[in-house]
């Protein structure tokens, strides 16, 4: 061999050697690349929602790689069982009918979806089956458990018949404290023991292990909520029996139990040797839907205020998670809108696409500061000019520090149940006095903190007369609803410690609040749908029924 074809042929494997290590290092880099998904969280049993985030197209420009379909989008409910059993939804029948219909709505958004590039993700009940079949094979009463062999073996048929009916899926989102059959007439959920480690959450997890992630070489992200999310002790015997594979994901609340401010930071985020995937809601279901001001992506990623005092060793924020644990980071998974039931309704999306877009770039690329990417949100999706910038920014912090306050404490005084979705409950007095003290002095707080919102919202250049009018109109929604808050946490107060006139005082504010809320649409019809005084589902104690309790209790004397 000459020293030509010599040279020749070295450069030629030099070149074939690099090229394969770099397709091996870009397939390193894509199984490794974060999941960022997100979710529409439709309300269950009302129309779903009208909003940019439905569109795949839409959220792969925010920086997402993944849609996560909600619960009655799920290949769960529209597959035809005719593996297992063909009489189980025979063709002609009403059920099949409706179970076709929803599997062709299905298939149409992951054509959606796969046309933009982006992954399927299925949220999915379990242990969910067609009421047929429950009643053929007589198991009401044997279904909800994993270890049943005859449910074990329905749950392998039904994962296997998802992913061959529907083969464009990339994982599956399981979760099993709660099932909603609110838009599923002709299925049937249940599990029992749902927070029992040993008897469903360990057994239900390895199948689920060896069939979608082995078998189907799909992603499993398997939820903590409402079954281990808040014992560690839970947490690591899950973790420690079930074998970790480069497919399974856990996924987790940010804080501890639901989207409340307040709670804890999770304590089982960084722990264990699951890769996890954080849940992080954009359009607070508890604070207001995106009907006004209420910056978090700032408290996720940097750390709420509320959080900083937490001992050194312990993590208390998203950048101390992937900082600190980055092997067990797998991602951000936003619900950009949703959660709770019913409203507020929102026609202006402007709040929760704050939230979703910084959440979505931080993940892309954790090593920014939240500050910076907030600032090119301002410049390059509101059109804000420098100084205006600021000022933005000065009111989203100041939306996150006014809605703890005026809603709890920073020191988490208040039971956070106390209002959500579209109503407003009785807020019971804080445990003790000294707390009950701050609680009072957090509401005033709150208060000039939305007032100072208020007039930030007026000093802004917007770049439009719509954007002007909906950032305006919705920060004094925030000002008027919360001066309704604090005038029941007031005449809570009142009441608790027989005080009359601070009773009567804080009635003749509160209906004063609510007049000034109501009128709110007629001044900016911009602005979310309101609070109504009606409004008690999922409320323990209703707050207008116990002010006109109060109200009648004065008229008697």
């Amino acid at each position: 061999m000459n020293k030509l074809n010599f040279y020749k042929k070295l450069v030629f494997n030099l070149l074939l050697f690099s090229s394969i290590f770099c397709m091996k290092v870009i397939a390193q880099h894509s199984t490794d690349a974060p999941l960022i998904l997100d979710m529409v969280h439709h309300n269950p049993g009302d129309k779903p929602y009208e909003s940019a985030y439905n569109d795949p197209a839409v959220i792969k420009k925010m920086g997402y790689n993944g849609k996560v379909y909600f619960l009655f989008e799920s290949p769960a409910l529209a597959i035809n069982w005719e593996s297992v059993d063909p009489d189980i939804l025979p063709k002609g029948s009403k059920e099949r009918q409706w179970v076709d219909r929803k599997a062709e709505q299905i298939k149409k958004m992951h054509a959606e979806s796969k046309a933009q590039g982006i992954d399927i993700y299925a949220m999915s009940d379990l242990v969910l089956f067609p009421k047929r079949l429950i009643e053929k094979y007589d198991i009401e009463k044997t279904f909800g458990d994993p270890n049943n062999p005859l449910t074990e073996k329905l749950i392998r048929a039904q994962i296997n018949e998802m992913f061959s009916q529907f083969p464009d899926i990339d994982g599956l989102v399981v979760r099993i404290g709660e099932t909603y059959l609110h838009d599923a007439p002709h299925h049937q959920g249940h599990i029992d023991d749902k927070t029992n480690p040993e008897k469903t959450i360990i057994p239900l997890m390895e199948i689920l292990r060896e069939e979608i992630c082995v078998k189907n070489d799909k992603k499993l992200i398997f939820r903590t909520w409402i079954a281990f999310d808040r014992s560690l002790e839970k947490y690591m015997k899950v973790s420690n029996a079930v074998e970790p594979h480069e497919n399974l994901i856990i996924s987790i609340k940010h804080c501890e139990g639901d989207f409340h401010r307040a709670n804890p930071f999770s304590k089982v985020i960084g722990q264990g040797r699951h890769p996890q995937i954080i849940e992080v809601q954009c359009a607070r279901e508890y604070e207001g839907k995106g009907a006004y001001p209420n910056y978090i992506a700032n408290g996720v990623i940097e750390g709420f205020e509320e959080h900083a005092s937490m001992p050194e060793e312990e993590i208390n924020s998203l950048r101390e998670f992937v900082t600190e644990k980055p092997d067990l980071y797998a991602g951000i998974w936003t619900w950009s809108r949703g959660g709770g039931w019913e409203g507020p309704y929102i026609e202006n999306e402007m709040w929760c696409d704050l939230n979703a877009w910084v959440m979505a770039q931080w993940a892309n690329d954790t090593k920014q500061t939240e500050e910076h990417i907030f600032n090119r949100y301002a410049k390059e999706r509101l059109k804000l000019k420098s100084d205006d910038v600021a000022a933005f920014r000065k009111l989203c912090l100041l939306s996150a520090e006014a809605a703890v306050r005026g809603r709890n404490t920073t020191h988490g005084d208040m039971n956070p149940w106390w209002t959500r979705d579209q109503g407003i409950g009785w807020p019971v007095p804080a445990e003790d006095a000294v707390s009950q003290k701050r609680n009072l002095k957090q509401k005033d707080a709150s208060i000039a903190k939305w007032k100072e919102i208020v007039k930030l919202a007026k000093s802004i250049q917007w770049d439009t007369k719509d954007t002007r009018n909906y950032a305006i109109g919705s920060s004094e929604y925030g000002l008027k609803l919360y001066k309704i808050y604090r005038a029941l946490v007031y005449l809570s107060d009142a009441e608790s410690k027989g005080d009359n006139k601070g009773v009567q005082k804080w009635i003749q504010v509160y209906d004063a609040a609510w007049k000034s809320y109501n009128k709110l649409p007629e001044k900016n019809n911009t602005v979310a749908t309101l609070y109504t005084q009606e409004y008690k589902r999922h409320i323990r104690i209703h707050a207008h029924t116990k002010v006109d309790e109060l109200r009648k209790k004065k008229n008697s004397h």
